[in-house]
């Protein structure tokens, strides 16, 4: 199966207004996260602007770009747009602003689809037992299960509630998607389920249309930049690591 990796873009961020390009030690947020997926090496990457100004900065990084409807409420939805017409089997949703990415993640959750034929779609988690990331609603945790000796596992829900209650590890989820193209399809074409509303969670949609979701376990936990203080603490992170011997 073919995959293709789709980079959903679009300047009008409310917290971070122009967050793809914006500059983070010497190169913008999208020409890190084009370089990243180029490195996992799974298929073409596609980057769906909802801005002309973004098509011609992804093709200035060597990744093909279409323009698609800046009206279009979601990512999933400006993936399904920007892919609709091409041949891939499998498409990836690439969050464009997570430049600290592990290009290995996505071909993990690309490969999740190749070896669990009853996955609909393939995302990440990891582990953390910090009490903050429980308490914290901006950290999306995964209740799962792993039956018998399976490497992967299965999404029962996610919430922003500290899940599962009682001792133990929480899952983070990283917000990286591998989708069947026949799943990607059902899922944006249905309307936004009642849970997905009420947690503000669209991957809720998909357990409730009856998908099955498959879970590959990481190690780090890539944050993303959505706020002016993730762009400055991504920044520091960026300059530590270029000054390291």
């Amino acid at each position: 199966m073919q995959s293709l990796l789709v980079l959903p873009v679009r300047m009008g961020s409310e917290r971070l207004p122009g967050k793809p390009l914006a500059e983070i030690c010497g190169r913008s947020m999208l020409a890190r996260v084009i370089a990243i997926a180029q490195a996992a090496d799974c298929g073409p990457v596609l980057v769906a602007a909802a801005e002309a100004e973004l098509v011609a900065a992804a093709q200035a990084e060597g990744a093909e770009a279409v323009l698609t409807d800046p009206a279009l409420p979601s990512g999933s939805d400006r993936v399904w747009a920007a892919a609709a017409e091409r041949p891939e089997a499998i498409l990836v949703n690439v969050q464009a602003d997570m430049p600290s990415l592990d290009p290995a993640y996505i071909r993990k959750a690309v490969s999740l689809l190749h070896s669990d034929a009853g996955a609909d779609i393939a995302t990440l988690a990891s582990p953390s037992d910090d009490a903050d990331d429980r308490t914290n609603p901006h950290v999306v945790k995964i209740a799962a299960r792993f039956p018998g000796e399976a490497t992967h596992g299965e999404a029962l829900y996610f919430s922003r509630a500290g899940i599962p209650h009682g001792p133990g590890p929480i899952l983070r989820h990283v917000g990286l998607y591998a989708y069947r193209r026949a799943a990607l399809q059902r899922f944006v074409a249905a309307k936004p389920s009642p849970l997905e509303q009420r947690e503000q969670l669209e991957q809720l949609r998909a357990l409730e249309l009856g998908l099955r979701i498959a879970i590959g376990l990481v190690d780090a936990f890539p944050k993303g930049v959505d706020t002016p203080a993730d762009l400055a603490a991504m920044r520091a992170l960026f300059a530590a690591q270029a000054a390291a011997p």
